[in-house]
Parts: C-alpha cells; sequence; structure tokens
C-alpha cells in the first residue's frame, strides 16, 4: 500500500503507509472495519474533551445518501470519488457545550480525529483520501448539517485500486513522488523562522 517516497526517519509503518489515493478498487468495505474506523476518529483528543465531531456517512450501496453527498464535492472530486466505497462529510462543532462560547479548536479537533482514522485505515489495508474540494454551503443548503456545526471536509475511503483506471492526469498524480518540506523549515526553536537544534541536518 505504499507509494512512491514514503516518511524516512524511521517513523512507524502505518504513518509511512497512509496515504490519498484516487484509484479505488470496486470492493466494499465491511461494516466492522467502517465501524473500527470512525471508532478511532472517536478516541481522538479534543479540547476540554467536547469531541466536536460528528460525520455524515453513505456507502456506495446505499445509492440515495451516496449521490446526496458525492453531489456536494466539486466535479473535478466526483468524477474519481465515485468509485469509492463510502463517501463521509465531517462537521464540526463550532461552539463549547459546556458553556456555549466559540471552540476555536473545534476544526482542529476533528482534523485530529480524521488523522487517527486514516492511521486505523492504513492498518486494515484502506485509504481514506480528505478533500476541501466541496461546497459546506451546499451542505447546509440541503439539510445535511444541524445549526450549530460546519461542514468541514470530505473524505472518501475504499481499498486501493489500479492507478491505470485512472485517467491520464490523475494517473500521474497518484504515481508521483511523495515529497514534504524539509523538517529544517517547518521545525522551529522559540523564534518563529529558526530552526530547532535537531531538525538542522534534515
Amino acid at each position: 500500500m505504499r507509494p512512491n517516497g514514503g516518511p524516512r526517519e524511521g517513523v512507524h509503518d502505518l504513518v509511512a503507509a497512509r496515504y490519498s489515493p484516487r484509484a479505488f478498487a470496486d470492493r466494499p468495505i465491511a461494516p466492522e472495519l467502517l465501524r473500527r474506523i470512525f471508532e478511532a476518529g472517536r478516541w481522538a483528543a479534543s479540547a476540554y474533551n467536547e469531541q466536536p465531531w460528528r460525520w455524515l456517512v453513505a456507502t456506495r450501496d446505499e445509492e440515495t445518501g451516496f449521490e446526496r453527498l458525492l453531489s456536494t464535492l466539486i466535479p473535478f472530486n466526483q468524477g474519481w470519488a465515485k468509485h469509492a466505497a463510502a463517501l463521509s462529510i465531517s462537521l464540526a462543532r463550532t461552539s463549547f457545550e459546556r458553556n456555549g462560547k466559540p471552540n476555536r479548536h473545534a476544526f482542529h479537533d476533528v482534523g485530529q480525529a480524521a488523522s487517527n482514522m486514516a492511521i486505523e485505515a492504513a492498518a486494515n489495508g484502506i485509504a481514506i483520501h480528505q478533500m476541501a474540494g466541496f461546497d459546506p454551503d451546499l451542505v447546509r443548503e440541503r439539510g445535511l448539517v444541524a445549526p450549530g456545526f460546519e461542514a468541514v471536509a470530505a473524505i472518501a475511503l475504499g481499498y486501493p485500486g489500479d492507478p491505470a483506471s485512472l485517467p491520464a492526469d490523475l494517473r500521474e498524480r497518484e504515481l508521483a513522488l511523495r515529497e514534504r518540506r524539509p523538517l529544517r523549515d517547518v521545525v522551529f526553536g522559540a523564534s518563529f523562522g529558526q530552526t530547532a537544534g535537531f531538525a538542522r541536518d534534515r
């Protein structure tokens, strides 16, 4: 499952295995595996243990629900995400239940939950592709989200497929070398822009 150019520096194999494919196999995800993936998300850390995450989910055999979620994606993403085994939209409660004040950490916490999901999925040979390319206003207009919540991201879930099944431009992206900024460019000491000592040669 590991694509070209995976993580280095001895990180755990599950982190190395995680990636975001656009090619999905025509294979359903067993309900118990879907449950396990979202259970991993449920156990993420959150500010004051508020657990601001909620998820809309539909599998491909739930045709009406799947099409409803698929239709909120931008056309480019619809083209490949329609082959995923399941689609989800993550939601964040934007205020604290404990006192009604705005929760500026809600999106961060939903992101942590999604990261948990991605690692649990990788442990079971499943990939998830998180997307900014969807219309959160459309999600609201269609009544898919309750007041007090905002749509955060769309997520395609499935077993990785054959990149050859993709159009040429997407196939090229799928097979491209994975890259990240060097550690020295993103890990600073107590002053922004000054690389932390342990990251200087990385």
